[in-house]
C-alpha cells in the first residue's frame, strides 16, 4: 500500500505543479465568464456605419413612414430611378434597396437588393418596422369592414404577457420560490462538467500507460511494484488533480457568487459607488447603477440558486466524478497497457467509451423530463448515472434512487478494478503484438 501512496504522490504533484494546470485552472473560470458575458455585451454596442437604404414603394403604404436614426437613413426613390438602380447598382450611393411590391398585403413579402449580404440588424430593423406599419393597415380594414366603435383598441387590449413562476414546496410543507430553467442550467452544466473532466483525466491515465510501456521504464517499475499497485497509484493521483481542479472551481463560483449578491444587494448609492471604484470597466459600471428592477431580478435568481440543495449538488458531483472517473480510468489504463500505438488504442477505446458519449447525447432530453423512463434508467445504469444522474438532481430526486444509483456505481466500480487488474497485469508486458478483444478476454482466466 505504501507503494501506491508513492506512485500516487509521483502522479499528483508532477501534474499539480505544472505551470500549465495553475494557469489554467485560474484562467478557465475566466475565460468561462468571458465567453460568456463579452459576445453579450458586445451585441448591445451599436452598429455605428452610417448606411443610405433606398425604398422603392409604389403602394403607398410605407411611403415616409420608416423613419431615419443617426446612422440608418431612409431615401424614397421613384420608380425610374428604382430601375437605374436595378441595372446599375453597385455605382448608386446606396447600401441597399427595399422594394416594397403591390401584393405585399397578400403575400407579407417584400425585397431588398444589395450588392452584398445585408446585415442581421439592419434587416431586422426593416422587418420590424414594416410588420407594424403592415399590421396596423390591416387592422384599419378589419375596422373599416365590421364598424365597431374603438374596436382597435379592444383588440390591443386583448395582448396579454403571462409569466408563470414556480413554486417548491419543502419536506415540511414550506413554500420556496424555484426556477425551472435555473435548474435546468445547473444540472446541464454539472452533467457536462463530469463528462469532460471524466473524459480528460481517463484519456490521460491511458496516455501515461501508454507512455511508460513504449519506453520500457514499466519493466523497471514492476521489479518493485506490483502492477495493480502501479494502476492503482496512478488513477488516484491522477483523479486526485481532477477533484483538485474541480474544487478550485467550485470555490471560485461560490465566492463570485457571493460577492456578486453583497455588491447588488446593498442596493445603495454609496455601495454602488464604492464597486464602482474598486470594479473597473463600462460593464462594471453599467451593473453598479443598474436600475433597482435589475438589481431585485438580480437578487431574486440569486436566491433561487440558494433555494436548491445546494450541499447536496456539490457532494453528488464530487462523488459521481470520483465513481465516473475510477470507472472509466480503470478501463481506460487496461486499454493503455494492451495496445502499442494510439490506432489501436482509438479503435478500443471507441466500444469503451460509447455509454458516455451516449450520456452526453442524451443530456438535453434527460434535462427537459427529468422524471421520464429515459431519465430513470439511465441514471441507474452505472456507465450512464455519473452525467445523467447529476442533471436530476437539481429538480429533487427521492432519496432510494440517489442511494440505488451509488450503490450500482460503486458494485461495478468494484468489479471493473478487478478486470481492469487482470487486463493489466497482463497486457503491460506484451509487446509488438496486436491485441484483440477475443484475447483480452482470455486474460482474465489467467491465474496468478
Amino acid at each position: 500500500m505504501n507503494k501506491s501512496i508513492l506512485i500516487l504522490k509521483r502522479e499528483y504533484l508532477t501534474r499539480v505543479k505544472k505551470k500549465s494546470f495553475i494557469i489554467m485552472t485560474l484562467l478557465v473560470p475566466l475565460m468561462m465568464a468571458a465567453l460568456t458575458i463579452l459576445p453579450a455585451y458586445l451585441a448591445t454596442l451599436d452598429d455605428k456605419e452610417e448606411r443610405t437604404i433606398a425604398v422603392y414603394d409604389p403602394t403607398g403604404l410605407i411611403l415616409n413612414r420608416l423613419e431615419s436614426n443617426e446612422f440608418t437613413k431612409f431615401q424614397y426613390i421613384p420608380a425610374p430611378e428604382f430601375d437605374e438602380l436595378n441595372k446599375n447598382f453597385k455605382s448608386s450611393k446606396y447600401y441597399a434597396v427595399l422594394h416594397i411590391p403591390v401584393n405585399i398585403l397578400s403575400t407579407n413579402r417584400a425585397e431588398m437588393i444589395s450588392d452584398k449580404q445585408v446585415t442581421f440588424d439592419i434587416k431586422n430593423m426593416i422587418t420590424r418596422r414594416i410588420e407594424n406599419i403592415i399590421e396596423g393597415e390591416k387592422r384599419k380594414q378589419v375596422i373599416d369592414e365590421t364598424g365597431v366603435p374603438d374596436l382597435e383598441k379592444k383588440l390591443s387590449a386583448t395582448k396579454t404577457d403571462i409569466t408563470v413562476e414556480t413554486i417548491k414546496l419543502g419536506e415540511e410543507g414550506e413554500a420556496v420560490k424555484s426556477s425551472t430553467e435555473i435548474a435546468m442550467a445547473i444540472g446541464y452544466a454539472a452533467g457536462f462538467l463530469i463528462y469532460m473532466f471524466v473524459f480528460i483525466y481517463g484519456t490521460m491515465v491511458m496516455r501515461g500507460v501508454m507512455e511508460e510501456k513504449s519506453s520500457r521504464i514499466v519493466e523497471v517499475i514492476i521489479s518493485s511494484v506490483k502492477p495493480f499497485q502501479l494502476l492503482f497509484g496512478k488513477i488516484v493521483g491522477i483523479g486526485l488533480v481532477g477533484l483538485t481542479q474541480i474544487a478550485i472551481w467550485i470555490i471560485l463560483g461560490i465566492a463570485i457568487t457571493t460577492g456578486l449578491t453583497a455588491f447588488i444587494g446593498g442596493g445603495s448609492a454609496e455601495t454602488a459607488a464604492q464597486a464602482q471604484n474598486i470594479m473597473s470597466g463600462q460593464a462594471m459600471g453599467q451593473i453598479a447603477t443598474a436600475t433597482p428592477e435589475a438589481q431585485n431580478k438580480v437578487i431574486e435568481i440569486l436566491g433561487m440558486i440558494g433555494n436548491l440543495n445546494i450541499p447536496l449538488i456539490i457532494f453528488a458531483l464530487f462523488f459521481y466524478f470520483i465513481g465516473g472517473f475510477i470507472l472509466y480510468a480503470s478501463l481506460m489504463g487496461a486499454i493503455g497497457s494492451a495496445v502499442d500505438s494510439d490506432e489501436d488504442a482509438q479503435q478500443m477505446m471507441l466500444p469503451v467509451t460509447m455509454p458516455l458519449i451516449f450520456s452526453i447525447i442524451i443530456l438535453f432530453a434527460v434535462a427537459k423530463n427529468p422524471e421520464g423512463p429515459l431519465a430513470f434508467w439511465a441514471s441507474m445504469i452505472p456507465l450512464t448515472s455519473p452525467v445523467t444522474m447529476m442533471v436530476r438532481i437539481p429538480f429533487g430526486v427521492p432519496v432510494w434512487e440517489i442511494v440505488l444509483s451509488m450503490v450500482l456505481l460503486i458494485s461495478t466500480i468494484l468489479g471493473t478494478i478487478w478486470v481492469a487488474g487482470k487486463i493489466y497485469r497482463t497486457g503491460i508486458l506484451m509487446y509488438g503484438k496486436k491485441v484483440t478483444f477475443k484475447e483480452i478476454v482470455k486474460w482474465l482466466f489467467y491465474k496468478n
